[in-house]
């Protein structure tokens, strides 16, 4: 400590090391939050990354796919529709469950036979419909939110970027397709698309235009299962069989022509 005596008797008091101890003080107090901030922030940019939404996006649907396994959806086919729900509410139910299943790799054709047995050839087709929309949009925001980031950068095969440019230039004219000619599964269909440019609008209107006639045969020959030989269901037969040898015929010739490009 320093004193000096000025001129009216006076004494000041200068400390130079403990005004520098004053002002050190704070920033040493504030080193172990700031390093615990640092490492709070490290920690959410590794949770967002999108390698690690990627990883969260394929635990859910394989926990999907195993809940699927376990309660086993097609037994609506053996034993029936709970007799607690009916009307409206048995609907409402179905198409809810028919989405989350969807997004968990069942068949649509299962579902589609189930809603027409269950609910009749009208309000079965209806209900297969508002699963399907349902189902599509659940797993398109799931693929986009959770997995377009990460998978983006893989497009780089010949085959791979045609398909990508395809979906991202002509999204509702591609998904119409896809839906209209069955040969891509529903689910790849659905995941392709969101990891693509696609729009939700062009993605949600083609899905439900183009889904029509196939979920409308498997519904009706769903509800006249017990009738093989009817014409309601030799008709929903053939509307089966005709779009899938037609998508065929053109999956032959766009694979041709992608070898030629």
């Amino acid at each position: 400590m320093l004193d000096a005596t000025n001129r009216s008797g006076g004494t000041a008091t200068v400390s130079p090391p403990a005004a520098a101890t004053e002002l050190a003080a704070p920033a040493v107090a504030a080193g172990p939050s700031l390093s615990r901030a640092g490492f709070a922030v490290r920690c959410t940019r590794a949770a967002l990354s999108p390698y690690a939404r990627l990883s969260l996006l394929l635990v859910l649907l394989a926990g999907a796919a195993a809940g699927v396994l376990a309660f086993e959806p097609q037994r609506l086919l053996t034993h029936g529709w709970p007799p607690q729900l009916g009307g409206a509410a048995a609907a409402v139910v179905f198409a809810a469950a028919y989405g989350l299943c969807t997004v968990a790799f069942v068949p649509r054709p299962l579902l589609n036979l189930a809603a027409g047995a269950l609910f009749g050839s009208g309000l079965g087709v209806g209900t297969a419909l508002a699963g399907t929309v349902l189902g599509a949009g659940l797993a398109f925001g799931l693929g986009r939110m959770l997995g377009q980031e990460a998978l983006r950068p893989l497009l780089r095969g010949r085959w791979l970027k045609a398909a990508d440019g395809q979906l991202s230039r002509h999204g509702f004219r591609s998904m119409m397709a896809a839906r209209l000619f069955p040969g891509v599964p529903f689910w790849a269909a659905n995941y392709c698309a969101a990891v693509s440019r696609m729009g939700w609008l062009p993605f949600l209107l083609a899905t439900a235009l183009g889904s029509i006639p196939n979920t409308a045969a498997y519904a009706v020959a769903g509800a006249r299962a017990s009738a093989p030989t009817s014409p309601a269901f030799l008709i929903a037969m053939a509307c089966i069989a005709i779009p899938a040898l037609v998508g065929t015929v053109v999956a032959w010739r766009k694979r041709h022509q992608l070898r030629a490009g």
